[in-house]
């Protein structure tokens, strides 16, 4: 890693830190190689039950793509292999298997809109803002954030937030689905992310990678055939573990 990525492994939470908070995390070609490898590095962690994604500072999880870097890219063919390397990246995350949450520390702006959504939850705080932004630049999505945002709210609502390049405040962003969380007036991010992540850190381990091996397929438009063989295999795997029969032992001592 480098000195723009901090990654620290909290008890069973991955933090990962975009760390260039006076450029307002913009995403250059070295922090999306240095991103893909660290979600790449610690996707085999079996004791890891959440990822928790954010950029530091308060003014910016990410403002897109680093323009400094990306400017010099001139050629279409330029422009369609760096797509291709930054969708290798967030499809690190996509792909992490465990829940992987987005703190939404401040603005999240197109290519960092596009990050935000390959996270599987988004967590803000009430100051930050979201925003498919990318025609502001005659531009359009190119890191795989505009399929997800199509899939996550549905095509009219998705192609409505892509066309018109809104960018919605907390409260608007969860009305709408795309924000599962924000922060109550009082209460810091990471008081808010802890209120968010606390139920899923009472599952197992395997049940949580189970259930988003699931979310995966489903993602990735498997079949209703294939989701059934998938769910029947997760589930036979998570009945036989030592866990399931612990957790019915307690239930049943309960019961007494």
């Amino acid at each position: 890693m480098n000195d723009e990525l901090l990654v620290e492994r909290r008890d069973d939470v991955l933090s990962v830190t975009l760390n260039r908070p006076e450029k307002r995390n913009p995403l250059s070609r070295a922090l999306l190689e240095a991103l893909r490898r660290c979600f790449e590095a610690h996707a085999d962690d079996p004791g890891l039950r959440i990822a928790v994604l954010r950029g530091a500072g308060e003014k910016s999880f990410a403002a897109g793509g680093d323009l400094k870097d990306l400017g010099m890219l001139r050629s279409a063919e330029q422009a369609g292999e760096m797509a291709d390397y930054a969708k290798a990246a967030l499809d690190a995350v996509r792909r992490f298997p465990v829940p992987v949450v987005a703190a939404l520390n401040g603005d999240a702006l197109g290519g960092g809109a596009e990050l935000a959504v390959a996270c599987d939850f988004r967590v803000g705080a009430r100051h930050a803002r979201i925003g498919f932004v990318q025609g502001r630049l005659n531009i359009a999505t190119a890191w795989g954030g505009g399929i997800d945002l199509l899939n996550l709210l549905g095509p009219a609502a998705g192609l409505r937030l892509l066309a018109r390049s809104d960018l919605l405040d907390m409260e608007a962003a969860q009305a709408i689905g795309l924000v599962d969380a924000v922060a109550e007036p009082d209460q810091e991010l990471d008081g808010a992310v802890a209120d968010f992540i606390g139920p899923m850190l009472r599952q197992a381990p395997q049940v949580l990678r189970a259930f988003k091996a699931l979310a995966l397929a489903h993602r990735s438009g498997a079949s209703r055939t294939d989701m059934e063989r998938l769910e029947t295999r997760l589930f036979a795997g998570t009945w036989v573990h030592d866990d399931h029969w612990s957790a019915v032992e307690r239930l049943n001592l309960g019961r007494r």
